[in-house]
């Protein structure tokens, strides 16, 4: 990854989490921490951040309310030819006429790329999965109400009585913080309660993930491996993580990455 774009997922980690560390960029960039520590000194030199022991801090702390997690602009970039081969291999589990519902996320954004040609139900709480949809494509979207949470793009509602309690869905599309024995992860305990909502509509769980999330953690269990139907991930997945999922009786596909073979729209959200 250039310097430059080190530099710019750098500047919006610390604008959305007003502390961030070496190791959790060294992750985001997958530059090393030796590299890390040099682009948040130069950066601190430039006035645009603080260096703080372990880590960088922002110049002006970002405002209280936002949702634990990375942000949705930080984490596009990040893996994308894997996650757009896990997103093509998810829509290819979708038939005509399906209803499904897809949560917010950068590995599940990139569906929307492959869903063009299709007519299918969507009900989704991404505001960006929503837009580009009714922009690009001739699928019927259904939206739940809400507040917009602009970091995450995510609609969240704390309303049991929305749009959500009347749609049915043949599968349900997430991604996750990460995947480990106990089940799937989240980092945010408001995220982890608009997806549970979401879950008792769907008859099937759909994980997307890329291999690293199979060594990453997180303090919040969403549900446990058995709820899952599906998982699907690229080929960078550990044999001790695959042996983990055939274990727990749950299909795993395994999506190969590559980029010259990859169709999708020329459109983009901003």
């Amino acid at each position: 990854m250039h310097e430059r774009e080190r530099h710019r997922i750098i500047l919006s980690a610390v604008q959305e989490k007003s502390v961030v560390t070496i190791q959790d960029i060294s992750e985001l960039t997958e530059a090393s921490e030796a590299t890390i520590r040099r682009d948040i000194a130069a950066l601190h030199v430039q006035g645009k951040i603080r260096r703080v022991r372990g880590g960088a801090e922002a110049v002006h702390p970002p405002q209280l309310g936002n949702l634990a997690g990375r942000p949705f602009r930080v984490s596009e970039s990040v893996n994308i030819d894997k996650k757009r081969a896990i997103a093509r291999a998810a829509v290819d589990l979708c038939e005509a006429g399906d209803a499904i519902i897809i949560n917010g996320g950068t590995t599940t954004f990139q569906m929307v790329h492959y869903m063009a040609g299709h007519r299918l139900q969507v009900m989704t709480n991404s505001f960006a999965i929503a837009e580009h949809l009714v922009k690009h494509s001739k699928n019927t979207v259904t939206v739940p109400g809400g507040a917009i949470y602009r970091e995450q793009s995510l609609i969240l509602s704390p309303f049991d009585n929305d749009a959500i309690r009347n749609f049915y869905a043949r599968r349900m599309f997430i991604g996750a913080q990460g995947v480990g024995p106990l089940g799937i992860m989240e980092a945010d305990a408001l995220i982890i309660q608009s997806e549970q909502k979401l879950m008792h509509q769907a008859d099937e769980l759909v994980v997307m993930v890329d291999s690293s999330k199979f060594n990453r953690r997180s303090s919040l269990i969403l549900c446990a491996l058995d709820r899952v139907s599906v998982v699907i991930t690229d080929d960078g997945i550990p044999d001790e993580a695959a042996r983990m999922i055939e274990n727990a009786g749950v299909r795993l596909v395994v999506a190969s990455p590559v980029a010259q073979n990859v169709k999708e729209d020329s459109s983009s959200v901003a």
